[in-house]
């Protein structure tokens, strides 16, 4: 999945993505392992109408403009923060239409401090 001035990360740096706690482990910046600096940010999200519980996970580094998606088995209990709940479906359509604007709408989230995301478990 990329966008105009966007790439996806190679094979080797999805790999060393998947090594260590996860982000719903620990939800902070993290060293991207494409450009090394401390500036890989990550949105997890429930997919909406998904047959099973699943979230959707971006993975991005604004300053090497590379990007990552995937979608996982949503941990049961696992409740989690979302700042983009606010919109009606319309809006977050138009918004996930174009992954430049929307990575550029989760930088600003994070610049803000309503991102990174906090998880907890249910009750």
């Amino acid at each position: 999945m990329a966008a105009a001035g966007w790439d996806g990360f190679t094979g080797a740096q999805v790999a060393a993505l998947a090594r260590g706690p996860g982000f719903l482990l620990e939800p902070g910046e993290r060293d991207c392992p494409a450009c090394g600096g401390r500036s890989l940010r990550a949105y997890v999200t429930p997919a909406p109408q998904a047959k099973r519980p699943t979230l959707v996970s971006y993975v991005w580094c604004s300053p090497c403009r590379k990007f990552a998606g995937s979608r996982a088995k949503h941990p049961e209990g696992v409740v989690l923060s979302d700042p983009l709940a606010v919109l009606s479906p319309a809006e977050r359509r138009a918004l996930e239409s174009s992954l430049t604007g929307f990575v550029a709408h989760l930088d600003r989230l994070w610049d803000d401090g309503r991102l990174p995301q906090t998880f907890a478990a249910a009750g």
